[in-house]
């Protein structure tokens, strides 16, 4: 992919928070954010906003694919989808993630982070509110497509906004908006069939209800579209420091590692939450249940997004979480294939476990540079390389399902994916940054 400019706009870049050691502030060195006193009223509540609108801006990242998993086969009939269409429309947020994801940076460059942010809320309110008004699959696509693309500029620029804000509490930070993200994928698995019952069982109610919470995240940023004035209450860069020049990821074998991982988690990730509640359905579990089972599985993620970044942050080398991750993936696509009706909560809780690999991955981008500008890059290229690579596989798996007659082939390919995760997972988790390497 071409290459970006070297440096980026200070009021886009997020605070450099590379460590420095106790003797270089004794000597005199300008403070850093982190080593900012007290904040005052306006960054307080500058730092308060933010904090809202990432909780519900992450709280709109999966709604728009999970309340569709829920009612895919419903969706499907009305639409007149076959499995393999129905396969491509699991593929289209993967493929709108990488597609639209490596734009996040010129965008924030142009316009601040904030900004982007907002407008891609807006974008999710907009394809979410005309999606029910779809009456043919290209209609469809094109609407969902429009809430995948405010959804991929966002998934980007989390992790950015995180670290010009919170640029000393980037662990926890980062476990608060994936926590929020977990929670809003898990509740509109677990409530879009019920709430569709209650609207009379109309699909297309069910799914437009979800744009009412884009609408609501929309809120906390509009104070926030000029975001080069909250340069006035952000602590300032040293005067005489030059920026750093973002590194070329492309030579970065640790931004690679860490591109495979992020898409071999997507690809289990967008799996379980387009086909999960069939899988379960065909072996006899009723719809309302199976959508419970997702929402389980989703709802793992609530607590262990919090949990798992800020123990990421304490340790130099992220490896054992991601083989210990791994292997609850592995254990529970076993018992998917073996039992999937008999065994389903504990699979459920399982295939939970192990999308937490999610969190993890952005964890390990905001370690994995030490500047700004290269946590930009690193964020965009990872996301954006990783979503591609996942997009061959909630499709592969549509394929196999209609024409095999069944999930045994989906669910094997599916546990197989695992072990190559747990590989690139652990290169990706060394001690080293990208700067490093190149």
């Amino acid at each position: 992919m071409p290459d970006e400019p070297k440096t980026l706009d200070p009021a886009a870049a997020p605070a450099d928070t590379t460590a420095r050691p106790a003797s270089a502030r004794a000597a005199g060195a300008p403070a850093t954010a982190g080593d900012s006193p007290a904040p005052g009223p306006a960054r307080r509540r500058l730092l308060g906003l933010v904090a809202v609108g990432l909780v519900l801006a992450a709280l709109n990242l999966r709604p728009a694919i999970t309340s569709l998993g829920a009612l895919l086969e419903e969706v499907s009939a009305d639409l007149h989808m076959s499995g393999s269409v129905a396969g491509v429309l699991t593929s289209v947020p993967p493929l709108c993630f990488a597609v639209f994801g490596i734009t996040a940076p010129r965008l924030a460059r142009r316009f601040g982070p904030a900004a982007v942010v907002c407008a891609g809320m807006a974008a999710i309110f907009t394809g979410l509110i005309l999606r029910p008004f779809a009456t043919g699959t290209p209609a469809f696509l094109a609407a969902s497509a429009l809430a995948l693309m405010g959804i991929a500029v966002s998934n980007v620029l989390m992790p950015v906004i995180v670290k010009r804000y919170f640029p000393d509490r980037v662990g926890s930070m980062t476990g608060l908006y994936s926590m929020a993200l977990a929670f809003g994928t898990s509740i509109a698995a677990a409530a879009t069939v019920p709430m569709t019952d209650a609207l009379g069982g109309d699909w297309r109610l069910g799914l437009g209800v979800w744009a009412a919470l884009a609408a609501l995240a929309v809120l906390p940023w509009l104070p926030l579209l000029r975001d080069r004035a909250a340069d006035a209450v952000l602590p300032a860069a040293p005067a005489a420091a030059p920026q750093a020049a973002a590194p070329r990821i492309t030579r970065s074998r640790t931004a690679w590692a860490l591109g495979v991982f992020f898409g071999l988690q997507a690809t289990g990730a967008y799996i379980t939450m387009g086909w999960m509640p069939q899988i379960f359905r065909d072996a006899g579990v009723p719809a309302t249940t199976a959508g419970v089972l997702l929402a389980v599985t989703m709802v793992m993620g609530v607590p262990l997004a919090f949990v798992i970044p800020r123990l990421a942050t304490r340790m130099k080398n992220q490896g054992p979480i991601v083989v210990a991750l791994g292997l609850c993936g592995l254990t529970g696509y076993t018992g998917l294939f073996l039992a999937p009706a008999s065994g389903a909560w504990v699979w459920a809780v399982l295939l939970g476990v192990s999308n937490c690999s999610f969190p993890l991955a952005l964890t390990m981008i905001g370690m994995r540079s030490r500047t700004g500008a290269g946590v930009v890059r690193l964020s965009a290229f990872a996301q954006s390389v990783g979503y591609l690579i996942s997009i061959p596989g909630p499709l592969l798996v549509g394929v196999l399902y209609q024409h095999s007659g069944g999930w045994a082939l989906p669910i094997a390919l599916m546990g197989g994916l695992m072990v190559p995760q747990m590989i690139v997972g652990s290169l990706a988790g060394r001690d080293r940054t990208v700067e490093d390497e190149c």
